[in-house]
């Protein structure tokens, strides 16, 4: 089996609209997430791990709800987040000038 790391997806996600960060091709390992405020004010974010048999997303699959970037700041979430092929990592972002990255690895 070979491990490929990468930075495994990018978004942009609309104000108030959850967004697909990253579905896992195969067997994945989400080692960090990070999510980028370029706006003057402080904005919320939400992220859900979303099992492929779920069709969406509902209470049991949100990991981080709510919670505060502060304006022109970053956070960043050390997470080990284990996917199984076509498993969904959703977004969700109180602005349009919030940014999120996922980085890990795929195992193939």
């Amino acid at each position: 089996m070979a491990t490929t790391y990468k930075v495994l997806a990018q978004a942009a996600p609309s104000a108030t609209t959850e967004t697909t960060l990253y579905t896992a091709g195969a067997a994945a390992v989400v080692s960090t997430i990070s999510i980028c405020n370029q706006a003057g004010t402080a904005g919320t974010y939400r992220i859900a791990v979303r099992p492929a048999a779920d069709a969406s997303t509902t209470q049991k699959h949100w990991i981080v709800y709510g919670a505060t970037v502060p304006a022109n700041d970053s956070i960043m979430l050390t997470v080990g987040i284990t996917l199984a092929a076509s498993d969904l990592i959703r977004v969700y972002a109180s602005s349009g000038d919030m940014s999120f990255a996922a980085f890990g690895s795929e195992i193939s």
